[in-house]
């Protein structure tokens, strides 16, 4: 990232400084990127292709003040970090909240391995069914998250083992996630990864899966979601899930119009009037 790049990116997150190359300015940065850049499908069911090299990234989530899903997420949260020092690569996962215990889902996760302070960590600014901290990785590691929700990471194979080497579970209330958890607050998997090597030739191919695939979750819904400070929003369809410090609501968006007003303020978007009215929500 140039300056300039960096200026406008620290802008975008609301940040005066970009934060030291520590476990607390990693912190720092992943909680303000979460919570300024919303996740969201929309240009996949615009019909638009998703790009996720830096300068495509960069151009839609900081200069047009849009959001993405994890692949263009990451690549730009790991530009930054790059920018700042931090070691980081790439390790693709297998989403498993909200999924059958027997099933195996397409590797349509990608997350971030950091090398800080001596150990590594799991960085992840995109995941969409909730927020998800930085964790040492460490068999047995947690941390907790404002919205009331814990994170737990597992050893749970051996490298090369189809189901991953590691289980990230997560333990909250529902609606800190998009709709996606199960009714109870007791653990359980949110994806499991291993820790091999990812080229960005793997990413391009995981990405044009996961943006085209049809019949899949970002293929036939609109989903739009965003950590809050002590909660989190959810847009599903036109089903609004808004839970903070303990109060939950939920509501039914009515028209494309509502729909563009909702956007821009509770999840921080910009998009245009034909844009909205242009969605199959709407246009169907």
């Amino acid at each position: 990232m140039t300056p300039d790049h960096i200026a406008a990116y620290l802008d975008r997150l609301r940040l005066d400084t970009a934060p030291p190359a520590t476990l607390a300015g990693l912190d720092r940065l992943q909680t303000a990127h979460r919570q300024a850049i919303a996740f969201e499908n929309l240009d996949v069911r615009l019909g638009r292709p998703i790009r996720i090299d830096s300068a495509s990234v960069f151009d839609k989530l900081v200069t047009r003040r849009r959001g993405g899903y994890c692949f263009e997420q990451n690549r730009l949260y790991s530009d930054m970090l790059t920018t700042l020092g931090i070691p980081n690569r790439p390790l693709l996962a297998r989403v498993r909240l909200g999924m059958p215990a027997d099933a195996v889902p397409p590797r349509t996760h990608v997350l971030l391995l950091v090398e800080l302070e001596g150990a590594r960590w799991i960085a992840d600014a995109g995941f969409g069914g909730s927020n998800v901290p930085p964790l040492p990785l460490q068999d047995g590691a947690i941390a907790q998250t404002d919205d009331g929700a814990a994170h737990r990471l597992r050893r749970v194979g051996l490298p090369g083992d189809l189901s991953g080497e590691w289980l990230l579970e997560r333990a909250g209330p529902v609606a800190a996630t998009d709709g996606r958890a199960a009714p109870h607050g007791d653990w359980q998997p949110q994806y499991g990864f291993d820790l091999l090597t990812v080229d960005q030739v793997d990413l391009e191919q995981c990405n044009h899966w996961t943006s085209t695939r049809p019949e899949t979750r970002f293929t036939t819904l609109h989903i739009v979601s965003r950590p809050l400070a002590g909660g989190f929003a959810s847009l599903v369809e036109r089903s609004l899930s808004f839970t903070r410090d303990g109060t939950n609501e939920t509501r039914e968006i009515a028209s494309a119009a509502d729909y563009r007003a909702l956007l821009g303020g509770t999840f921080g978007l910009t998009i245009s009037e034909k844009e909205a009215a242009s969605l199959p929500l709407f246009s169907a």
